[in-house]
């Protein structure tokens, strides 16, 4: 964002339907700050063991797993999370139906 500072600016003149340009006040609560939809936080989680610090904490955060994760790795994170009781955002990510022989 930049101020704009334009003389013909209708943002900076703040006409009717134009972009409103942010302010203080904008912010949200600090109680619900960085909270998702679903009421935890997010935790970004790269290996299993960082699971670890979440032991606790599986009522207050939610697990996500890093996007540069492969799918075996992915496997033991969201195994190990369903043993901790740890919500994981984006489980299904990778995932392959395996096949019934």
């Amino acid at each position: 964002w930049r101020k704009p500072r334009g003389i013909d600016g209708r943002v900076r003149r703040k006409f009717k339907g134009s972009t409103i340009i942010p302010n203080i006040g904008y912010g949200s609560d600090k109680k619900t700050r960085f909270r998702l939809k679903n009421g935890f936080y997010k935790f970004l989680v790269q290996s299993p063991a960082d699971l670890e610090m979440l032991l606790m904490h599986n009522e207050k955060y939610c697990v996500e797993v890093a996007h540069n994760i492969g799918a075996k790795k992915r496997k033991e994170i969201v195994e190990r999370a369903d043993q901790l009781r740890l919500h994981v955002t984006n489980r299904f990510a990778r995932l392959r139906a395996e096949e019934n022989e």
